[in-house]
């Protein structure tokens, strides 16, 4: 087993699904055209009526799912940016070094492809799945299924759906899913084992039909394996930053979404985000404050400056630590390796966001509903698939898109069938389905 990755096979342009293929000459390189093909599917625009952490915008407007990615891409590119200004320094003279030249839109697609998997109603939406075969319903399915099956569905993961999405070939669509290349794929798995080997997190990296792909993409980049069972695998190293990307973001960004919704004041903002800096640049940064009068952009000027500093603090964990990255010693995130005094001020940002955001009440409303939904289109669903013979199911299943392998002959197959269908809902259409099925809503005559 080599001691270490090596980045001229981590950045790999073979496409998954598509390796006997020859690709003709372009304009873009294969990797600015796998952050196009994202940017234009359907299940990326769909993001833009998923819930992030509030309730959709009325009057203000605050992020969704899509204005995350967007940002999170950004803030992954400039990461992207420092690592391989640094990189091209240390490994000038190899003949593979233009490679380096598109870490950044690696890291900016698998950063838009980040949220791709989960479901409709935030983080709550993961949570009302696992609930509904942990506590729920859901729980007669157990003897259907074997162990790893059951332990997938009790332990369902956004992370692992985007890599089921992305490439999974779903009926009538081409061999290979989205056909992204090797490293965008992998630069998306954060948990690479299976849900048999989660550990101290609930988190996994693909569910049992995508086990065979899994393999295929860490063969091809000669991602290490971490045990001689050869169930776990390190991290492809671009997974550190495009998992520090969303780390910075979404802690700094619900502290602005909360001040323009007035969970937290003028004062209170401004306390989290200056605690950031210190001395001179803590002073230099007061004055700038001076000269603007809107108080929204205060708080954005702010807001840019601690993503700027959290930006420098991550690349520079990344570049010193790229040897253990690469032998696959390095654990945890970057976010955790972060300089004292601003790592301060990161986990109070978080303690205060627990209290203060995610714990509001419009959040929890939100929740509440999520887990309701959820759970009803489950239940009806799931009992059509397993029971397709019932009038019923048939006038439910008549709804199901096409690609969807709802018809399957395995019971697991039709259970996956089903998440993948609700995991692709938008709340509002989970919402409008959900009124469907209990005759609340009917269609416009």
């Amino acid at each position: 087993m080599p001691d270490k990755m090596q980045w001229d096979r981590l950045l790999s342009t073979v496409r998954f699904g598509q390796e006997a293929l020859t690709t003709g000459q372009h304009a873009r390189t294969e990797f600015q055209r796998d952050y196009d093909r994202l940017i234009f599917s359907s299940p990326f625009r769909r993001l833009q009526n998923k819930t992030q952490v509030f309730p959709l915008p009325g009057s203000i407007f605050v992020h969704n799912r899509l204005t995350h990615s967007l940002e999170v891409s950004c803030v992954g590119r400039s990461l992207a940016n420092n690592a391989a200004t640094f990189l091209l320094e240390k490994y000038a003279g190899e003949e593979w070094t233009q490679k380096l030249q598109s870490l950044d839109d690696i890291v900016a697609t698998a950063c838009l492809a980040h949220d791709m998997g989960n479901p409709p109603f935030g983080h709550s939406g993961e949570r009302a799945i696992i609930s509904y075969f942990l506590e729920g319903n859901g729980q007669r399915y157990r003897d259907m299924i074997n162990p790893q099956q059951w332990s997938d569905l009790t332990h369902y993961d956004g992370n692992a759906n985007a890599f089921r999405l992305l490439s999974h070939q779903f009926v009538g669509r081409r061999q290979g899913g989205f056909a992204l290349t090797y490293s965008s794929l992998a630069s998306i798995i954060k948990y690479p084992y299976s849900s048999l080997e989660i550990g101290k997190k609930p988190k996994f990296g693909f569910f049992e039909p995508e086990m065979e792909s899994f393999r295929k993409v860490v063969d091809e980049l000669g991602m290490l394996p971490l045990n001689e069972e050869r169930t776990q695998y390190c991290r492809h190293p671009l997974v550190y930053l495009v998992e520090a990307a969303d780390d910075i973001c979404y802690q700094v960004m619900d502290i602005e979404d909360a001040h323009h919704l007035k969970l937290l004041t003028q004062e209170e903002t401004h306390d989290l985000l200056l605690r950031f800096f210190e001395g001179e640049t803590r002073a230099k940064i007061e004055r700038g404050l001076t000269h603007l009068d809107d108080n929204n952009e205060k708080v954005a000027y702010l807001r840019s400056r601690v993503i700027g500093l959290l930006v420098y603090e991550c690349s520079e964990v990344f570049c010193k630590n790229e040897d253990k990255i690469l032998e696959g010693s390095f654990t945890g995130a970057l976010i955790d390796k972060i300089s004292p005094a601003v790592a301060e001020a990161y986990e109070h940002c978080s303690e205060v966001a627990y209290r203060k955001i995610y714990r509001a009440s419009d959040v929890v409303d939100i929740e509440v509903a999520g887990y309701q939904i959820i759970s009803v289109l489950l239940d009806k669903l799931l009992d059509a698939v397993i029971h397709p013979q019932k009038a019923y199911s048939k006038l439910l299943l008549d709804r199901v898109p096409s690609q969807y392998e709802i018809h399957a002959e395995g019971v697991y197959t039709r259970i996956l069938a089903v998440l993948d269908y609700i995991s692709g809902m938008t709340d509002v259409y989970a919402l409008d389905l959900y009124r469907k099925i209990y005759g609340m809503s009917l269609p416009s005559l």
